[in-house]
């Protein structure tokens, strides 16, 4: 039970992480626009997994490195927001960032939603030495 508590497939039911695998066959037309632009570690490098299933929920989006969900909304998330906020709650507690972009962002703003994904990402992860570069105490 210890794996529920963590933002990991482990801590996912196999009934969620067959709907997530569902899920990044079905993805809406932003969703897919959005994967174009994050996979094979295009953006500062990182890597986003698409659904990805965490605890109960299946994240749209999710970077491992900056503990980092985009969330993409739809029409269907004027009518969810008080779902979405107690899931964003229960995101922060795993320690989780949470960033939401409607569709019709993502579609007609696409450089803007990137560049506000890039920024978040960015400030969440820890700067690492170049590699080859002395490490400090070791």
């Amino acid at each position: 039970m210890e794996g529920k508590t963590r933002p990991r497939v482990r801590g996912a039911s196999r009934e969620l992480q067959q709907i997530a695998r569902e899920m990044r066959r079905e993805m809406t037309p932003a969703e897919r626009v959005l994967w174009e632009a994050l996979h094979g570690k295009q953006l500062v490098g990182l890597r986003f997994r698409p659904q990805h299933p965490v605890g109960q929920f299946a994240l749209d989006f999710y970077c491992p490195a900056a503990k980092l969900v985009i969330e993409v909304d739809g029409d269907i998330h004027d009518l969810r927001q008080e779902e979405d906020a107690v899931r964003t709650k229960h995101l922060e507690a795993y320690g989780c960032h949470v960033i939401r972009f409607r569709n019709e962002e993502i579609m007609h703003s696409l450089p803007a939603v990137l560049d506000a994904i890039r920024k978040a990402a960015s400030a969440r992860v820890k700067a690492k030495p170049p590699s080859g570069s002395p490490r400090i105490g070791g």
